[in-house]
């Protein structure tokens, strides 16, 4: 592995697999058809250390880094889990890091700490009906009054939209559109703050999704993350740890598909032979496996580079574009192989592949981060 491993991500990858094993995988079908996750798993997932990990100690975390939480999201999906379990279940992982970089104790206080422990559930809420990758052109508008700001506008697409207690909101704090975003976090049931209706997906069908509305709500200054009119520089900090984590889930979904086809092709057999006896299903599988892992190795490369430092935000751009090929090639691979079975419910493949649609479009769409990788070339 390119991850430098160590005994304590070894104990980490056994820890996460155990969780999965015990505590997901019997009723993973059932949340999947309830349409979320219960919340008694992120006070489970929190007591065991797994739900703070990448989060220092410090505001109630349990500590590690980028790289230990792209461990987690590996080994969950790799032990039969799901990327829509880790939208579920880790949205924390972009509804904090704001909050965590602007060093507000009240904040940390409030609301961190809290959702680190598993007792409050935290969303992040940018995309708006009438634009998607379009950050700074936000028109959701937040104008100040005393102590407090009067927020309206609309959010869509949102995350744990539905269970949330509170949504970490970009909002204009000038004129709509103008690109002078702030933070704020709004709390469930401020008057004025609405969720609309639940959100019916291709797939993350355990991963709630909402859409939000803000008439006239009133948002204390004191929620607003770091000083006015510097939302867009923390939402653009951030993105680089979302999309490695899209990135993981893409390679781990691959590399789940290629165990799962693999074991189908050698317990399977037609006219008397097992399917992995056949010169053209072992070339395919090595094919699917090839990519995987060549996927896995890229971005766990741009992943260390992150983690120490390094501005490589074409190579961010890059590594999940090369991930979700991967995953693309390989989800729709392994249904082919599984034939008729992959189309059912019952086949964990067809799962996987109706998630997997998703991971080109989250967090910067494959065409959005061609566009990066353009620009970071000169063109």
């Amino acid at each position: 592995m390119t991850i430098v491993d160590t005994p304590e991500r070894r104990q980490l990858r056994e820890l996460t697999r155990a969780f999965v094993t015990k505590e997901v995988l019997p009723y993973l079908d059932d949340w999947e058809r309830a349409g979320e996750v219960p919340r008694s798993l992120h006070e489970t997932a929190a007591k065991i250390g797994l739900l703070g990990i990448g989060f220092p100690e410090s505001v109630g975390g349990s500590g590690g880094d980028l790289l230990d939480s792209i461990l987690v999201t590996e080994e969950a999906i790799r032990s039969g889990g799901s990327s829509g379990l880790i939208a579920a279940l880790f949205t924390h992982g972009i509804a904090l890091p704001h909050m965590v970089a602007s060093r507000d104790d009240g904040l940390i206080d409030r609301y961190v700490r809290p959702t680190l422990a598993g007792t409050m559930i935290g969303a992040l809420a940018i995309t708006e009906p009438d634009g998607g990758s379009d950050v700074a052109g936000i028109r959701t508008c937040a104008r100040r009054d005393g102590d407090h700001y009067v927020v309206n506008g609309s959010k869509t697409y949102i995350t744990s939209g539905v269970r949330s207690d509170f949504v970490t909101t970009a909002v204009c704090t000038d004129f709509p559109g103008s690109g002078s975003l702030s933070l704020l976090v709004i709390e469930k049931g401020t008057p004025g703050f609405t969720v609309g209706r639940r959100l019916e997906k291709l797939g993350w069908h355990c991963s709630d999704t909402a859409e939000l509305s803000f008439v006239d709500v009133r948002v204390p200054v004191a929620n607003r993350i770091g000083p006015e009119d510097t939302g867009f520089l923390a939402i653009m900090q951030q993105f680089a740890t979302e999309r490695l984590s899209l990135a993981t889930q893409a390679y781990a979904t691959a590399q789940r598909c290629v165990e799962l086809a693999t074991r189908w092709c050698r317990d399977r057999s037609t006219f008397g032979r097992p399917l992995a006896s056949r010169q053209l299903v072992r070339h395919r599988l090595a094919e699917m496996h090839t990519r995987a892992e060549a996927a896995r190795a890229y971005v766990h490369d741009v992943a260390e580079r992150v983690a120490a430092g390094e501005p490589v935000v074409t190579e961010v751009a890059m590594a999940k574009n090369v991930a979700v090929a991967a995953c693309d090639f390989v989800v729709d691979a392994a249904l082919q192989l599984h034939g008729g079975f992959g189309y059912l419910r019952d086949a964990e493949v067809e799962r996987h592949y109706r998630d997997a649609r998703i991971l080109g479009i989250g967090g910067g769409t494959t065409e959005i981060m061609n566009e990066i990788i353009a620009k970071g070339m000169g063109l």
